[in-house]
């Protein structure tokens, strides 16, 4: 059965990886709602709630220099002696004229080693003060404290009078758990685009025609705009000038299969060779030589759905990393089926 290969961490981490479902369950989406949507609003919340209360919130002098701004909800956070944290949110980006664009959906997902039980959802933002930071995220796989300095950030007016002149990292970090809003330091933690759900959130009114912006979106450009300064740039502008404009069904096979084959090492370095081979993916994905025929990846995502499925899997199923191949498996097929963008209709009138 794949399981990490320190026996210890096997043993530890068990208990909390059986909780993740029951965290995850217990912050269900109203009908209707997509999970994209449920970010960017949640996002919303999280910063107007965060800058409610000067006395500990993000200082106003960090916010107006501001480069990007990363907030992700609900950053499920748990493990016993092994920490382990994942979790979805949104990247703003601000332009070299102050206008700040429409979000687009990251995945953050890091570990750390440590005397810990139990599980929690946390709220996390991150301050980017360089354009070569933000540039790094969406130029492919960013790593916290690796590719670029990150520190612990300073809360409040009276931190920032005191501390402007001593902060000298890329990006600062807060979270905020229980009520309690403070800095953190979350070195290691890796943030990806997440361009499959970039393609779901932005659709065409029509085929070629202009992105439609969704409302959400445009609210929470205003209120970054509100904290961080700038301006805001008409709807379609925002988007396009993003470079992660929705795509055809073509476009969007081919961003997902990039996707895929960055998630699948990581999913990989936790198994034995069985396992490897038994949930390995085709290998036009893995060297981005075309597509795979529709059968191989059935197949494929067969074999996923048969680990999701059975209990004796569970804390295989129930790790992040396998979620997130076995979600993109799913999307990278229905992106591939025949039917894709097409209606289902019956046959035309005689």
């Amino acid at each position: 059965m794949a399981m990490p290969r320190n026996p210890l961490t096997a043993r530890f981490c068990l208990p909390c990886l059986l909780l993740f479902p029951a965290l995850a369950l217990g912050q269900t989406l109203p009908p209707g709602l997509s999970k994209e949507e449920s970010i960017v609003r949640t996002s919303i919340s999280v910063l107007s709630e965060i800058m409610a209360v000067p006395v500990s919130s993000i200082p106003e002098s960090m916010l107006a220099a501001a480069e990007g701004l990363a907030i992700i909800p609900n950053m499920i956070k748990g493990g016993f002696v092994v920490g382990v944290r994942h979790g979805r949110g949104v990247l703003l980006v601000r332009d070299e004229k102050e206008n700040w664009h429409a979000p687009v959906f990251i995945s953050m997902t890091g570990g750390n080693i440590g005397w810990q039980a139990g599980l929690q959802a946390t709220d996390v933002v991150l301050v980017f003060k360089t354009r070569q930071s933000v540039q790094g995220i969406l130029g492919g796989k960013f790593t916290l404290g690796a590719d670029a300095a990150a520190a612990a950030g300073p809360v409040g007016r009276q931190a920032s009078a005191g501390t402007d002149g001593r902060l000298k990292a890329e990006i600062y970090s807060y979270s905020r758990s229980r009520g309690l809003f403070a800095g953190v330091s979350i070195d290691g933690s890796v943030i990806q685009i997440d361009q499959a759900a970039n393609a779901s959130y932005y659709v065409r009114s029509t085929p070629g025609g202009p992105v439609v912006v969704p409302p959400s979106a445009a609210t929470l450009v205003d209120e970054v705009t509100r904290y961080c300064g700038g301006g805001q740039p008409p709807e379609a502008k925002v988007l396009q000038t993003t470079g992660l404009a929705p795509q055809p069904a073509s476009g969007q096979a081919d961003a997902i299969r990039s996707q895929l084959a960055r998630q699948a090492p990581q999913l990989a370095s936790l198994l034995d060779p069985q396992w490897a081979g038994y949930l390995a993916l085709p290998s036009e994905v893995i060297s981005d030589r075309g597509h795979p025929p529709i059968e191989t990846l059935s197949g494929c995502l067969a074999r996923f759905e048969t680990v999701h499925r059975r209990p004796e899997y569970a804390p295989l199923a129930q790790r992040p990393e396998f979620q997130c191949v076995y979600g993109l498996l799913r999307q990278y097929s229905a992106a591939l089926s025949p039917a894709a963008g097409k209606m289902q209709l019956p046959p035309p009138p005689k």
